[in-house]
């Protein structure tokens, strides 16, 4: 007997499933079941689902009966004049829209030519296997089914115009490129979801290694090309507050911060505040520099005789560039909430030039962060003098095998040399043989290999190099967000271990594996140092083994059981091992601590 589930749930079973299989197929074909309805025989499991659940990927399909399928030329000229809709053809039993799961027990041709007794559907077009993303990778039946998945997500973090009211919009963050254009290599859907909103730029690649400052899937760089714009981009932060008004009258107060509520913060970080504490549009801020300058009630207010008489000392709220940022102010919005409370928005405004470190990508998943920056006069050069803006590695292609890289790459030089763009959509684009064909014929070898010339010393390169223009992309992941590093800084009141998180200039945690190449490296007494970022100086009773009490205040030591007959003797211990034993206390565990010499 096979269990028959129903959207995950057991409900019957049956002794001939693939029987009862059909019949639901038989009855969605005729409109007696809904069309939305899938089903799935588990031969391995001895299961049959039924789903009807929401949120599954379906896909339509063109039904195959006895070799042929169902779509006819009539249907086809129908669709064309308009006197039928595509949403009829699944009422009609001539299509069929799968799930994943049913397409396990489906045998799908790819093309008309392949279908034969065997198949159950036909593909409406080869194309649509690929979804929406996928499909704006260039030539992919010729890559790997992970590449393709890669390459579309590394489409979805390339920079470029994600909208063109970007001026007018506060988005909490975004990216800008320059310069961006459009493929010389794309695909039919491509051109409809992204059109005039590029993501990359088309970029001379050669394929080759270079001092070897391009292994690990780095790329190289022309710096030349840098400072020509090439990658350049804009990064937007907006950074908000709120004034609000709280209960007894009180409320937020925006303006310059009076002196005795400023705190650690120095004069220069006010230093670009007009009289009404909001900074002004096209003034640089450094990293701190206060934005909005806002005073708030105390937290804890004293007695209610002191806030009628206003003597509550304020506190400072102001909003600062964050850590490790800077940038120009764009814009400032000052406007009201729903509540009535005044809103502030700045939106600063960075340059990002392309430095090491930065992350490029091809739209195949080939991915790689900047190695070097090299002048153009140490660039390699071609015989026409042509010198590449990237280098990449020879060493990325035959183990990822993207064989749509190269076939781009081709594609591309085929594209800016007679001057019209080349399809390269899946299953449909300009063919390979054609693309060498018309290279030959626009005098160049049909491998797309030229012979280049070493920029240092002159030299003819002995090996033949593959070079041509190809659409790069600038991802989003910039070294400018990332680089953080500290020496001293601010630590939790808890633990007095540093803060964490780059915004909050916290430390690195050193780990197993970074204790591991200290240990490797006879570094092993930095981990004394390392591991050592909350010792605490404080007194333990050799008595009791309880800690002592320190008033610093009175600067008084004292052990609370053993009073004057204590034996206290100083000792360096993490906090945290502290804040532990104070937790054990409060479930009414006490422990007792030892003391000894130690030869260090």
């Amino acid at each position: 007997m096979t269990d028959v589930y129903l959207d995950g749930e057991l409900i019957s079973t049956t002794n001939n499933a693939e029987k009862l299989r059909k019949y639901v197929i038989t009855s969605r074909r005729k409109g007696e079941l809904n069309e939305e309805i899938n089903v799935y025989l588990d031969t391995t499991k001895d299961e049959l689902r039924i789903l009807t659940d929401s949120g599954r990927v379906r896909r339509p399909l063109i039904i195959v009966d006895e070799g042929k399928p169902r779509i006819t030329e009539d249907h086809l000229r129908k669709l064309e004049t308009g006197e039928l809709k595509f949403s009829e053809l699944a009422k009609e039993g001539i299509i069929e829209y799968l799930d994943a799961s049913e397409e396990e027990n489906s045998y799908v041709a790819l093309n008309l030519e392949d279908v034969t007794r065997e198949h159950t559907h036909l593909e409406m077009d080869p194309a649509i296997i690929h979804g929406l993303s996928a499909s704006v990778v260039v030539y992919p039946q010729y890559n790997r089914g992970d590449r393709v998945n890669y390459g579309s997500k590394m489409c979805t973090q390339g920079l470029g115009m994600y909208a063109k009211n970007f001026h007018s919009r506060f988005d909490t963050n975004s990216n800008i490129l320059l310069y961006a254009q459009k493929p010389l290599v794309s695909t039919q859907s491509s051109d409809k979801l992204i059109g005039t909103h590029p993501i990359g730029q088309n970029m001379i690649i050669a394929i080759a290694s270079f001092e070897g400052y391009n292994m690990e899937d780095a790329v190289i760089m022309n710096k030349a090309s840098v400072e020509r714009g090439l990658g350049r981009s804009f990064y937007f932060r907006t950074y908000t507050t709120e004034a609000r008004r709280y209960w007894g009258g009180q409320k937020d107060r925006v303006g310059i911060p009076d002196k005795d509520v400023r705190g650690y913060r120095s004069e220069e970080a006010y230093q670009h505040l007009p009289d009404d504490g909001i900074i002004n549009p096209e003034t640089f801020a450094n990293e701190n520099s206060v934005l909005v300058g806002k005073m708030s009630p105390p937290k804890f207010l004293g007695s209610s005789e002191e806030v009628k008489l206003g003597l509550a000392a304020s506190r400072e709220t102001s909003t600062t560039v964050r850590s490790g940022e800077s940038g120009m102010v764009d814009k400032v919005l000052v406007s009201e909430t729903a509540g009535g409370n005044k809103l502030i928005k700045v939106k600063l405004r960075e340059e990002r030039i392309p430095e090491l470190g930065d992350k490029f990508a091809s739209r195949h998943g080939q991915k790689g962060v900047i190695g070097l920056i090299i002048r153009e006069e140490d660039m390699p050069f071609t015989r026409n003098g042509i010198v590449p803006d990237l280098i990449f590695s020879t060493h990325a292609i035959p183990s990822r095998m993207t064989i749509s890289h190269l076939m781009e790459l081709i594609g591309s030089k085929v594209a800016a040399l007679r001057g019209s763009f080349v399809d390269g959509t899946g299953f449909h684009g300009q063919s390979e043989e054609d693309l060498r064909k018309e290279l030959q014929e626009l005098g160049f070898r049909y491998d797309g290999k030229e012979r280049m010339y070493n920029g240092i010393t002159g030299e003819l390169i002995s090996a033949m190099i593959f070079i041509g223009p190809m659409f790069y992309l600038k991802l989003e992941h910039m070294v400018a967000n990332k680089i953080h590093a500290r020496s001293r800084g601010p630590v939790t009141l808890l633990t007095k271990q540093p803060t964490a998180g780059r915004a909050r200039e916290g430390g690195l945690r050193l780990g197993e594996m970074e204790k591991d190449c200290f240990v490797s490296h006879g570094s092993a007494l930095l981990l004394k140092e390392r591991f050592g970022s909350d010792f605490t100086s404080t007194f333990i009773c050799q008595k009791c083994g309880e800690l002592a009490v320190q008033d610093k205040r009175k600067k008084i030591v004292y052990c609370p059981i053993c009073k004057d007959r204590a034996e206290l003797v100083e000792v360096k211990i993490p906090q945290a091992f502290i804040l532990l034993l104070d937790e054990l206390k409060t479930l009414l565990i006490s422990l007792k601590i030892k003391t000894e010499e130690s030869e260090l």
